[in-house]
């Protein structure tokens, strides 16, 4: 599932594809990309990043391509000629160079225009999880503004308070926290809230570098993540069944013996 983390990853990938070179190819099924190719193709791409689920693109020509990811959404990157392992049909965004082929497939929300209009759809974002300089103080002010009358499971995923984070470290972070997802906002103090975000920001953090995601410490697939996506299953820390439930029409994780 992409994440703060998976969007990150991405970024860096493509950064070494991508930045500096120059643009023989433009295609893809968005039709941003399509309409604003006289902006893509011949130009250079000064840089790659992202910021929460968010990546952008950007070329000496002023333009920026966002992607949002959503749930089904990914890039890979290809040699020229080299098949490739998704539906032609699913290529949202096709950038060609000389050698290879940068594909973003199935993102719901592409968006090519000029880099500070870009900026401007993703300005109302919380702090970056990502980031080595987390914003706490900015996060604590979001939330006191946007927690009034919610859930934590929910608080946990919106944007404008936290960037980064969904279903996987939403869950994650809650248990390793103690917290049941659905705690009133108003229930949490600054010092609860700021152990929320501190551990959101270390997990996240320490999952940068690799592709299995971990909050346990076991990069070992089945062993790496301690609630989320175990329903049913024993909890690994006192062996209580993991319950799950759509919470405001996310999937939430818990346990409810050691999150209480």
């Amino acid at each position: 599932m992409p994440e703060g983390d998976t969007v990150f990853r991405a970024a860096l990938r493509l950064r070494g594809f991508l930045v500096g070179r120059t643009i023989e190819r433009a295609a893809g099924s968005a039709p941003s990309v399509r309409r604003r190719a006289d902006r893509i193709v011949g130009r250079a791409v000064t840089s790659v990043r992202s910021y929460g689920k968010h990546l952008f693109i950007d070329f000496d020509s002023g333009v920026t391509i966002r992607t949002h990811l959503g749930m089904p959404g990914s890039w890979h990157v290809y040699r020229s000629g080299q098949r490739w392992r998704r539906p032609v049909g699913a290529a949202r965004v096709v950038l060609g160079t000389g050698d290879t082929e940068s594909v973003c497939f199935a993102a719901p929300d592409v968006q090519v225009e000029r880099r500070r209009v870009v900026d401007l759809t993703v300005a109302g974002l919380g702090p970056d999880l990502a980031q080595p300089d987390f914003d706490l103080e900015e996060f604590l002010a979001r939330a006191a503004r946007f927690g009034p009358g919610r859930q934590i499971a929910d608080l946990m995923i919106d944007q404008r308070v936290l960037a980064g984070p969904g279903n996987v470290f939403k869950s994650e972070v809650l248990f390793l926290e103690d917290r049941l997802p659905e705690t009133p906002f108003e229930d949490l103090d600054d010092t609860a809230l700021s152990g929320l975000a501190r551990r959101a920001h270390r997990l996240l953090r320490a999952n940068l570098d690799h592709g299995t995601r971990s909050t346990t410490g076991d990069r070992r697939r089945g062993r790496n993540l301690w609630v989320y996506g175990r329903a049913g299953r024993p909890c690994r820390r006192c062996g209580t069944g993991v319950q799950a439930e759509h919470i405001e029409d996310r999937i939430t994780y818990w346990c409810p013996r050691c999150q209480t």
